[in-house]
């Protein structure tokens, strides 16, 4: 999956979408089941390959979604805002809570190019040493190496559904030979798919693919254009460190006006992404008149 590249916004109207055949088709059997995933992994590869699409800000959003799917398989109720909450909102010094901790694991995954020393940021310290010793435990296919490398983990730590799940999918990333972890499969399983082993779980796995591709490839689209009409607006903008400001919100699914005083004042950076949002190009996410968050 290539670096950032942003270009104006009516290209993401060429960007292809997830064939009818791939979604609603029935799959009466395991070959189907991997067909339709094959196909599925097939098209996103395309879409995740093409320069225009916002590579880093859409691994930020999809690791918020994996995020609170490995919340939910741990019974707690904490969704998409209050993961951003817990996370953006933290004073320096400050860690975050359970729920916190599990998004910033997702974060963490997808920042940096995949490794073992990369992956092995995103772990918790016990299970740091493990990662290169997990991520071979897979041979075969490419969603028969993903599902080993959760069976292989879970096996060992039932508790480390997101650990799995980040292991998993860089090893789904590998074997596509996409140079950073996409999250896939969290939004695809259910907490019954996670305690199923050996062929079950593949299988299981090719349907979480069937089920997320479709998602990351529309929502690639969206941001695409998105990240298009912020581009264009962006050669206009006149505050000092506006190009600056403009190039996290690329990259990051929420941004906090204090994450901008690297280069502004405060007043100037909730300004800024006032501005930005009276502009159409940035959305504020929260609702909330303090406190405010703002995203692409």
């Amino acid at each position: 999956m290539k670096d950032d590249r942003t270009i104006p916004a009516d290209t993401a109207n060429t960007i292809p979408r997830m064939p009818s055949w791939v979604t609603v088709g029935r799959a009466e059997t395991p070959e189907d089941v991997a067909f339709l995933s094959g196909a599925a992994l097939g098209l996103l590869h395309v879409v995740l390959g093409r320069d225009d699409v916002p590579a880093a800000l859409l691994r930020d959003r999809l690791a918020l979604h994996a995020a609170e799917s490995c919340v939910g398989f741990a019974g707690r109720p904490e969704r998409a805002a209050d993961l951003r909450d817990a996370l953006h909102l933290l004073r320096p010094g400050d860690r975050p809570g359970p729920a916190g901790a599990v998004y910033h694991q997702w974060r963490r995954a997808v920042d940096r190019a995949i490794s073992a020393p990369a992956l092995k940021r995103a772990m918790p310290e016990l299970l740091a040493p493990h990662v290169p010793v997990w991520l071979e435990a897979g041979q075969g296919g490419v969603v028969r190496r993903a599902a080993a490398v959760l069976e292989a983990v879970l096996t060992d730590h039932p508790a480390e559904e997101a650990a799995a799940l980040i292991l998993a999918d860089a090893a789904l990333a590998r074997a596509l030979g996409w140079g950073h972890l996409v999250p896939v499969l969290a939004a695809g399983l259910n907490r019954r798919d996670l305690r199923s082993t050996g062929d079950d779980l593949t299988i299981a796995c090719h349907r979480a693919v069937v089920k997320a591709a479709p998602g990351i490839a529309q929502l690639a689209a969206d941001l695409t254009r998105r990240a298009g009409a912020l581009h264009a607006v962006s050669v206009k903008l006149r505050a000092k460190g506006a190009s600056d400001a403009v190039a996290i919100f690329l990259t990051r699914d929420a941004v906090a006006p204090a994450a901008l005083t690297g280069f502004m004042s405060d007043r100037a950076a909730r300004r800024l992404c006032d501005r930005l949002v009276s502009l159409g190009v940035v959305r504020e996410l929260t609702g909330r008149d303090t406190f405010r968050l703002y995203g692409v």
